[in-house]
């Protein structure tokens, strides 16, 4: 396949049957369908996520995003009467915060939430995204202290293509069973799949360790320059663990949970070995993982860097022979969706 075509955005486009886009996750979790490919093999295995420690290489570690999810959806109104919906997407520091809002603000303006939280405009970007500061009684609000505000007012920030509403549900379903890091927008999905007890068992059974990826509400944007090098890749702020840094200095293999491990492991392992900061790698066929071996991971939106992060590590070509495959099968995509392992 020419290096021009994998550059091409197209050529990461397909068309999904609306009935395939998960709205509910599966019950139990680890039932959902779990499509395991064998590099060494060229071979598709169809199965369950129940199953999924048969598929883990005996001498792997698992890296795991103990990132949790904050309700970061909120509703409010400005002094004039009208409705605002916020998403938080990231803290920029202790008191700035980088939001979407639907609805006109300008710099200065007040949004009313209840437990008498306010939001004050700062600045206008021109990505669209706001900054803004909250504040409470007239108290100016770290970040660390406006999480048990939204945590009681707050709405799981539920992604665009699941088109309801947050239900309590939600607020555990669209959880790790092992988060634990407050900041994430978005859950790490493919660590949806496992049941306490699941993930209890593999880590008695196998090397692992926890890193932290914030993900936030970048990780949906399409790439929309025509080539995909041009895309401007959103950062998010990870840590590694001490016990992490001691699996990826060394030589064992890794099996990666998730593309936010990913881009996190690879992250560190291309950039110093630093063991937190903003992490903004995209990775792609040009831009090839150099410390991950396998990969856990759902399946994903067309023209998506989460699909040019696939690709990455089985080209384009198999990308594409893979997701027919998987559409085929009538496989669940997306966030609530079902899940494919890279061996």
């Amino acid at each position: 396949m020419s290096i021009e075509k994998e550059l091409l955005t197209s050529s990461y486009d397909f068309t999904l049957p609306e009935e395939l886009i998960a709205t509910h996750p599966a019950s139990p979790r680890d039932h959902a369908k779990l499509l395991v490919y064998d590099r060494a093999t060229d071979t598709i295995t169809h199965t369950y996520f129940y199953d999924f420690e048969k598929y883990i290489p005996k001498d792997a570690a698992l890296i795991f995003n103990d990132t949790k999810v904050i309700k970061a959806r909120l509703f409010g109104k400005k002094h004039s009467g009208g409705k605002i919906e916020l998403l938080i997407n990231r803290p920029l520091n202790a008191n700035d915060v980088n939001v979407y809002m639907r609805g006109k603000v300008k710099v200065g303006t007040e949004v009313l939430f209840d437990e008498e939280l306010v939001a004050i405009t700062q600045v206008l970007n021109e990505d669209g995204s706001r900054v803004v500061q909250f504040k409470q009684h007239d108290k100016l609000l770290r970040f660390e202290e406006l999480l048990p505000i939204i945590d009681k007012i707050g709405h799981i920030p539920l992604p665009p293509y699941i088109q309801r509403a947050d239900t309590d549900e939600d607020a555990d379903e669209y959880q790790t069973v092992f988060a634990r890091e407050e900041g994430a927008v978005a859950a790490p999905t493919a660590s949806l799949h496992f049941t306490d007890e699941q993930h209890e068992r593999i880590c008695q059974n196998f090397d692992h360790a926890y890193v932290t990826l914030h993900v936030g509400s970048g990780t949906f944007k399409p790439v929309e320059a025509s080539t995909i090098t041009d895309h401007p890749m959103h950062s998010e702020y990870y840590a590694i663990s001490d016990k992490a840094k001691e699996i990826l200095d060394s030589d064992k293999p890794v099996l990666s949970i998730g593309t936010t491990s990913t881009r996190t492991v690879e992250f560190y392992d291309k950039h110093g070995k630093i063991q937190s900061g903003e992490a903004n790698l995209f990775l792609h066929p040009q831009n090839k993982p150099s410390r991950v071996n396998h990969l856990l991971t759902n399946f994903h939106l067309p023209k998506s860097t989460l699909l040019m992060l696939v690709a990455s590590f089985i080209g384009l070509e198999k990308t594409q022979e893979l997701y027919t495959e998987a559409i085929k099968e009538k496989y669940r995509f997306y966030s609530y969706g079902d899940a494919m392992l890279i061996l």
